[in-house]
């Protein structure tokens, strides 16, 4: 059986063995999935409690009302930010795995969604990590998800060459 870590690994270093993992169970490749929603909403959330902070010191009014809600606040924020996370990674990853299959059959591989939704979730792994760093580092958007975009697409062409090719008739 196949560890997290050496998912993780390989969708870092390795890209075409990411065609090999097609075939892993679907109950593995969401486990790794949520994985990766854990390292976004604790980054996300950790965002949150710091930019909450500096607001709380700039509008004085609030700052009491926020003081008797913060036991509720948190929670919620948490929650919110996490069902978000997962929505939005389930979304990504299934127009990558669409993208994936259009790159198969241009590539006259042989392959079907599902495969290729497997492959995408571990692919998702460089642009979730730079996504966080972008984030950091203040970059815009727009410019992080086109970013993103392009070495997903990029690992996901890398990986599809693994795919067994279509026997010619």
């Amino acid at each position: 059986m196949v560890k997290h870590s050496q998912l993780f690994i390989d969708s870092l270093i390795h890209p075409k063995k990411l065609a090999a993992y097609r075939l892993l169970t679907i109950g593995k490749t969401i486990q790794y999935v949520f994985l990766l929603i854990a390292v976004i909403s604790i980054f996300s959330f950790s965002q949150f409690l710091s930019g909450v902070s500096e607001s709380i010191y700039n509008i004085e009014g609030l700052t009491e009302y926020v003081e008797d809600i913060q036991w509720l606040l948190y929670p919620f924020a948490f929650i919110l930010q996490t069902i978000m996370t997962t929505i939005l990674l389930f979304v990504k990853i299934s127009i990558y795995a669409f993208i994936g299959v259009v790159l198969l059959k241009l590539m006259s591989r042989r392959g079907e969604y599902r495969h290729m939704w497997r492959t995408a979730a571990l692919a998702i792994t460089w642009g979730t990590l730079l996504t966080i760093l972008f984030s950091i580092i203040q970059l815009s958007n727009s410019l992080s998800t086109l970013i993103e975009a392009i070495i997903t697409i990029f690992i996901l062409a890398l990986s599809s060459i693994k795919y067994p090719k279509i026997p010619k008739k």
